[in-house]
C-alpha cells in the first residue's frame, strides 16, 4: 500500500510495521471534514486502534450538537477501514464500544489476513486525488453506471443516497440553500469561526486555504456556495456554473451518534467513488446545518430518514489538495 506518502513512522499497530503504520494513519487522516478541521485522534495499542473525537476542534457555532464532528470522525473510521484493507488486515470495528466515554467513536482490532478486492484498491488509490471542488462544474451530465455506483457505496455503508432529479424539489431545495446562507452569513459568530477556520496562507495543516475557494456564482443561481477566500483573497468575479448540478442527499435511517457516525463512514466510500468514477463534488452544508432547514429538506424529499449530507456532483477540472496533519500529530498519546 502506497498511496499516501506519510511523514515519519510511528509506533506499529496491529502487526504492521511502522512505516505501514504511518501510511495507514495518513490515509485515514486525508478524510473530509468541516472546514477540514480533521476532529479525530487516534489512540493506538499493540492489539486495537482507538478513533476519538477531538474537543479541540470542535466548531461550536456551526455544529453545535457535534454532529458533523462525528460525521467527519466516521469518514475518517472509513479510511482507516480502507487503509487497512489494502494492507491486507480484515478490519473488525465496535462502534461508540464505552457510553461512559462519548469521545470514544470506534474501537478497530485485526481480524483474518484478507488481501483487498478490486475495488478497495481502486477506493485507495483514489484517496490522494479525492478534493473538494467548488468552482464550477460542466453541464455534461452524469452518466447513469457513475449514478448506480454512487447509490450502491452509500447503501453497502448502511446509508441511502437520494439522487435529486425532480425539477420541483431542486427548486425547494436551491431556495432552503440560500435561505440557509444568508442566515448564516448574518451571524456575526458563525462569520467568525469561518473566519477562523478559511481562507489560509500557508504555515497552516488544518483548515481552508484561501485557494481552494471557487469564483461566485451569478447572484440569481439556485446553488450559493461559501467564501473561503477571505479579505486578503477576494473571490474571482462570478462565474458560469452548471445549469442543472446532480444534487445527492445522504440519509441515515435514524438521528443520533451511531447514524452520524455510519453516515460519515458512507459519506467517505461516496466521494471515493466519484473520485473513481472522475467525478468532482463539493458538499452544500447550510442545507443540513440549521436544525429547521434541516428539517424541511427531508418534509421537501418526503422521506422518514434525515438528511445528513447534501452533495454537488459533476465533472470538474482538478483542484488542488487541502492540506494535512502530519500522522504522528493524528496520534494520542492517552
Amino acid at each position: 500500500m502506497d498511496t499516501v506518502d506519510a511523514d515519519a513512522p510511528v509506533t506499529p499497530i496491529l502487526g504492521l510495521d511502522a512505516a505501514t503504520t504511518a501510511r495507514v494513519l495518513a490515509t485515514a487522516g486525508r478524510a473530509p471534514s468541516l472546514h477540514n478541521a480533521q476532529p479525530w485522534r487516534f489512540r493506538t495499542g499493540a492489539d486495537h486502534v482507538e478513533l476519538r473525537a477531538d474537543p479541540a476542534r470542535r466548531l461550536p457555532v456551526a455544529d453545535p450538537t457535534d454532529r458533523e464532528l462525528r460525521i467527519g470522525c466516521g469518514a475518517a473510521l472509513y479510511s482507516l477501514r480502507l487503509a487497512l484493507a489494502g494492507a491486507g488486515i480484515r478490519p473488525l470495528v465496535s462502534r461508540l464500544p464505552d457510553p461512559s466515554d462519548p469521545q470514544l467513536l470506534a474501537v478497530v482490532r485485526r481480524g483474518a489476513a484478507m488481501p483487498p478486492t478490486p475495488e478497495q484498491r481502486r477506493l485507495l488509490e483514489a484517496v490522494p486525488r479525492r478534493h473538494t471542488n467548488r468552482r464550477p462544474f460542466s453541464d455534461v451530465p452524469v452518466p447513469a453506471p457513475a449514478r448506480t455506483a454512487l447509490t450502491r457505496a452509500a447503501y453497502e455503508e448502511g446509508a441511502w443516497l437520494q439522487l435529486v432529479t425532480d425539477p420541483d424539489d431542486l427548486a425547494v431545495l436551491g431556495r432552503l440553500a440560500r435561505e440557509a446562507h444568508a442566515r448564516q452569513s448574518a451571524d456575526p459568530a458563525f462569520v467568525a469561526e469561518m473566519a477562523a477556520w478559511t481562507g489560509r496562507h500557508g504555515g497552516h495543516d488544518d483548515g481552508v486555504p484561501a485557494s481552494a475557494g471557487g469564483p461566485l456564482p451569478a447572484p440569481n443561481h439556485p446553488w450559493v456556495t461559501r467564501d473561503f477566500g477571505g479579505p486578503a483573497h477576494p473571490r474571482p468575479a462570478p462565474a458560469a456554473f452548471e445549469s442543472a448540478p446532480l444534487i445527492a442527499v445522504l440519509t441515515s435511517h435514524l438521528d443520533g451518534p451511531r447514524d452520524d457516525l455510519r453516515a460519515g463512514e458512507a459519506m467517505a466510500r461516496v466521494l471515493l467513488t466519484a473520485t473513481v468514477e472522475g467525478l468532482s463534488a463539493s458538499p452544500v452544508s447550510q442545507l443540513v446545518e440549521i436544525p429547521d432547514v434541516r428539517e424541511r429538506v427531508r418534509r421537501s424529499l418526503a422521506r422518514d430518514r434525515p438528511p445528513q449530507v447534501v452533495l454537488r456532483l459533476g465533472h470538474g477540472v482538478p483542484v488542488p489538495a487541502t492540506p494535512r496533519r502530519p500522522a504522528a500529530d493524528l496520534v494520542d498519546p492517552g
